[in-house]
C-alpha cells in the first residue's frame, strides 16, 4: 500500500467535504493509502485546522487520524535538518525518512530542496501528481 506523509497544507484543503480536494481525505478514510504522522505533525494539523476552520472540525479530523488503522504513528530518532528555508517543515521530512514513506505530498515550495538531496532520499509530489497515482 502506498505510504505518504501529508503536509499540513494538503490536510487543510482536503478535510472539508465541500473542497475539490476532499478526495485526499476521503481516500485515506477508505483505506486507499496509508499516511505516516508524528505527534508534532498531528499537533500542527490540529493547530492550523482549528485556526482556519474551527476547533470542532479540527478535533474531528484529529480523531479520524487517531482511529484509522492505515495511519501509522512514527517516532523519529534523528533529525536530519534537510530544509533550511523553513525549519518547521523538517518534521515532515524526518517522518517520511523514519516511516520509509513513498512520498511527501505538499504544495509548499520549501520541500523542493529534497529533490536535490540524494541521501536520505525523500520523494516529494504535489496534489496533481498524487491524483495521477490514483488514476493509473
Amino acid at each position: 500500500m502506498l505510504n505518504v506523509v501529508l503536509d499540513t497544507n494538503i490536510v487543510l484543503v482536503s478535510v472539508s467535504s465541500h473542497s475539490p480536494f476532499h478526495w485526499v481525505f476521503q481516500s485515506l478514510i477508505e483505506g486507499k493509502y496509508s499516511a505516516s504522522v508524528t505527534s508534532d505533525i498531528l499537533f500542527e494539523y490540529e493547530e492550523v485546522l482549528a485556526e482556519e476552520m474551527g476547533i470542532s472540525l479540527a478535533e474531528s479530523a484529529i480523531e479520524t487520524f487517531d482511529n484509522l488503522p492505515n495511519v501509522q504513528f512514527v517516532s523519529e530518532y534523528f533529525r536530519w535538518q534537510l530544509i533550511s528555508a523553513d525549519e518547521d517543515d523538517n518534521k515532515f521530512a524526518d517522518c517520511a525518512i523514519a516511516s520509509n514513506a513513498d512520498y511527501i505530498v505538499t504544495e509548499d515550495k520549501h520541500f523542493n530542496v529534497l529533490k536535490r538531496i540524494k541521501f536520505p532520499k525523500v520523494n516529494v509530489i504535489n496534489l496533481n501528481q498524487f491524483k495521477k497515482l490514483f488514476n493509473q
